[in-house]
């Protein structure tokens, strides 16, 4: 079933190995000769063969970014690992190996043919960032649950899939059950699947599919749903006013407010915070709203300012090099100054506006406290005087002692509701200013970093024109 160790010492990738794999895989005859002498970079290797090199750990390949071909067959490797780098690769080849568990996959988003055949795999799982998947080998393992098989009905480009000499290949339903849960599947175990066994599959097991069916849809539609969702959040992040789309900000304010929540059970209380509440959510709806309005001037402002960046720069290719400098001092530094200012004048509108509307949220917060104390005194009078119409709570009661305790009480609840406004408030702030802050910086660094390139370009033009000189010269002398 599996490959075992055999006498030779297991071996660790490391740079000599590759070197040397990377040397006789190269590039023949004059080609591969000047290769050798300047050396082959790993970055620039897209296939690479290590089958049969008795192998036990893989690692060291993290500098082959950009490798597309992997062969790791005939080894004795025991974990999937160290490939997380190798986020080109599209084939792989795992065969004849010790591995146990499919793991270390999940960077590796373009691999469409991938062969684990002779291992020790029992499950099939961990594949899901594979979502370009064509070919997969699984012959010669252990899986033994044929449920592993709807797992693989993720993978919509699947067309190949090999399982023979697993304990699930052994059942005498198996062929049926895999061309009926993969109906795309157009290779099973090196035969092709035709149609006339596709139509006996589905009507086998028609029931359960329709129902797996139905499940899978309902699971899309949730997913889809949540995705909707995310986006939506994202999108109000994005304009710093994240959960002010309704009561959230007021909800938390009650949230730890252990002594506001049994002041809420005051006679004549309920109508109070209701009506402290209705008006709360209307300032934060006008907050939200205003912020997704001013995120899209922002935006707009940003998309001009690119492409006034992009005309700027096209319109430089096409200058003589003469006019180049002379053209960005009038246009493109101008473009940028300009877009500067008006985004931070975009922000401080934003900000002094929504102070403003937090200062309301304050100023209700403030009245609730007044009226919410009264009550709360008239209530100790009553009591003091046995005139309470109504049963307080339990835990209400302790409360109603003394004038101290009353106004330590309400004070606590009124010291929560602020800071929960004041950080809100610190947090949108903060946020916006931190955002600007960072655009404003990222465009005059890569204006920098454009303009050091253009220097460098202009240098080794200079160069070159140089050695053209320098190759005439030494022409005329010999003439």
């Amino acid at each position: 079933m599996h490959r075992l160790y055999n006498s030779l010492e297991p071996r660790v990738m490391d740079e000599d190995m590759l070197k040397l794999a990377v040397g006789e895989q190269g590039p023949r005859e004059e080609a591969g000769q000047l290769a050798r002498q300047e050396g082959i970079l790993f970055k620039d290797v897209l296939s690479l063969r290590l089958d049969f090199q008795n192998i036990l750990r893989i690692d060291s390949l993290w500098e082959f970014e950009n490798l597309t071909k992997l062969q790791l067959d005939n080894n004795i490797i025991e974990k999937i690992e160290g490939l997380e780098q190798l986020v080109h690769l599209v084939w792989l080849d795992l065969s004849f190996n010790n591995i146990e568990a499919i793991e270390g996959l999940d960077t590796l988003v373009n691999l469409e043919d991938l062969s684990l055949f002779n291992n020790r795999i029992s499950k099939i799982d961990s594949l899901d960032a594979l979502v370009k998947l064509q070919v997969l080998s699984l012959g010669n393992n252990q899986i033994g649950n044929m449920m592993n098989i709807i797992y693989l009905r993720r993978f919509k480009d699947l067309r190949t899939l090999s399982l023979s000499g697993n304990p699930i290949a052994e059942s005498e339903d198996y062929k049926m059950f895999v061309c009926a849960y993969l109906p795309d599947l157009v290779y099973l175990d090196f035969h092709r699947i035709d149609d006339h066994m596709k139509e006996m599959a589905e009507s086998k097991h028609q029931y359960s599919i329709d129902e797996l069916k139905h499940r899978e849809n309902l699971i899309q539609s949730r997913l889809e749903d949540e995705q909707a969702q995310q986006e939506e959040l994202e999108k109000h992040k994005a304009a710093f006013v994240e959960h002010l789309n309704g009561s959230f900000l007021f909800d938390s304010m009650y949230t730890e407010d252990v002594e506001g929540n049994k002041l809420a059970y005051l006679p004549g209380i309920s109508e109070l915070l209701q009506a402290y509440k209705d008006k709360f959510v209307i300032i934060c709806l006008n907050i939200f709203e205003y912020g997704l309005k001013q995120q899209e001037k922002r935006k707009l402002e940003l998309d001009t300012f690119n492409e006034c960046v992009q005309e700027a720069i096209q319109e430089n290719q096409e200058q003589g090099k003469h006019r180049i400098a002379k053209f960005e001092e009038k246009h493109l530094l101008e473009t940028i100054n300009m877009f500067e200012r008006n985004i931070i004048d975009l922000v401080a509108l934003f900000i002094e506006n929504v102070q403003s509307l937090m200062a309301q949220c304050r100023d209700l917060e403030n009245h609730h406290h007044e009226k919410l104390l009264e009550i709360s005194i008239n209530t100790l009078e009553k009591i003091l005087k046995g005139d309470v119409d109504e049963d307080l709570p339990d835990d209400l009661r302790p409360l109603f002692v003394d004038k101290d305790t009353i106004f330590n009480a309400v004070g606590a609840s009124h010291d929560i509701h602020l800071l929960k406004i004041d950080n809100r408030e610190d947090e949108l702030v903060t946020r916006a200013n931190s955002w600007c802050t960072h655009l404003v910086d990222t465009i005059h660094k890569n204006e920098i970093m454009r303009n050091r390139r253009r220097v460098k370009e202009i240098n080794q033009y200079i160069d070159h024109m140089q050695n053209e000189l320098d190759s005439l010269e030494c022409s005329d002398v010999i003439d």
